[in-house]
């Protein structure tokens, strides 16, 4: 549900009644993650996948009927020789799919209001839901905001809502998507209820050292990825809004002063682009040491060579020299600025999720590797919805 909060928030906005589907859970390949989300309004309107094809169809009609019903579902979908082609997976996965209603009067409708207006506005928040056990419980949701209350409850014993929320601050603390399972006492013994929290964080940052032609490109590229973009560079001539309109945010300083000064986390991406000395080495000595996702420096490999003794001269170890890619990008054959973006953004996005770089033609390599983030973004990649 929070993987299309945007859309679903101006439906609520408008007093729209709709249905949203949310895959819940995956087995073997499949084109689509837990958090993935399609919903259908009153007026058959439809936003969002599930599956990228496979079985929207299906999806679609059990929202229609759950708006026509009211009634939460939770429905599987596989790979078989008999439905391959009209509602199985043909890649061979399994996914499973909550469908909810989210009517005018709908029990939930508050709390799911209450997310998709948070998640909209870039807040951290986890939505839990019961998707399997019994049916008086099944759908009712919690949310859990980063750092403070929950609103709205399961039901049940009141331990239930304590083990839930917290089961959920973890998950959403770690920025995963995922099932887990409970008793309807809250305790681990007992009839087993199956939990889905939703985590959705606010967009990880890109920071783009170097206001040059080569950054304009990978602006609309980390854009495009869902990261929240920034622009520094010393040189206000060259950091203006004219030239990166794209950006979130355009800052004139220093880029290692700005680097010590603003927030990062285990999310952010570095693009060093500027290859100057008097820029790069200071900007690296403190990126290198900071808990960041990807550091990666633009330059010739003669450059990366000297950029390398002179970090190793600064006092740099190992280890830390060992998390700079340097040239950044992947071997693409770029030329042009889109180009040399797309190598960037496509090492970025391999390093995430543990990729491999090499062609899928002729490789035994996973399609979809499974590194632990089930997020939204995702970015929200983010966390997923």
């Amino acid at each position: 549900m929070l993987d299309i909060a945007d859309e679903l928030n101006r439906w609520i906005e408008q007093g729209r009644d709709f249905a949203v589907a949310t895959v819940v859970a995956v087995s073997g390949s499949a084109p689509r993650g837990p958090g993935a989300a399609l919903a259908v309004d009153s007026e058959g309107t439809a936003i969002g996948s599930v599956s990228g094809g496979c079985v929207e169809g299906a999806v679609y009609d059990l929202c229609v009927q759950a708006l026509h019903d009211g009634e939460t579902v939770r429905e599987r979908f596989g790979y078989s020789d008999e439905d391959a082609f009209a509602v199985g997976l043909t890649c061979g996965g399994v996914i499973e799919v909550l469908v909810t209603p989210v009517g005018a009067d709908a029990p939930g409708r508050t709390v799911f209001e209450a997310a998709l207006s948070a998640a909209a506005e870039g807040r951290a928040v986890g939505l839990a839901r019961v998707t399997r056990g019994p049916v008086e419980l099944l759908g009712r949701a919690l949310l859990v905001h980063s750092g403070g209350p929950y609103e709205g409850g399961l039901g049940g014993h009141p331990r239930l809502d304590r083990t839930a929320v917290a089961e959920t601050r973890a998950l959403l603390e770690a920025g995963r998507s995922g099932e887990f399972v409970v008793s309807e006492s809250g305790s681990r013994c007992g009839a087993p209820l199956t939990l889905f929290v939703e985590s959705r964080l606010p967009p990880p940052r890109m920071i783009v050292f170097g206001a040059v032609d080569f950054a304009a490109a990978l602006v609309r590229a980390g854009g495009f990825l869902g990261y929240h973009v920034t622009v520094c560079d010393a040189r206000p001539v060259f950091a203006t809004r004219v030239r990166f309109p794209e950006a979130d945010d355009i800052v004139v300083d220093w880029p290692h002063r700005y680097l010590q000064q603003t927030p990062t986390d285990g999310r952010t991406v570095v693009c060093v682009l500027t290859h100057d000395v008097k820029f790069d080495i200071p900007l690296l000595e403190v990126a290198l040491r900071l808990p960041v996702a990807f550091v990666g420096a633009m330059g010739s490999r003669r450059t990366h060579e000297d950029r390398d003794r002179r970090l190793r001269e600064a006092g740099l170890t190992e280890r830390e020299l060992a998390r700079l890619r340097s040239p950044i990008g992947l071997d693409l054959g770029a030329r042009t600025p889109e180009e040399t973006a797309l190598s960037i953004a496509a090492e970025i996005v391999a390093a995430r999720h543990g990729g491999s770089g090499v062609p899928l033609t002729g490789s035994a390599t996973p399609i979809h590797h499974d590194t632990g983030e089930r997020e939204t973004s995702a970015p929200g990649e983010h966390a997923a919805a």
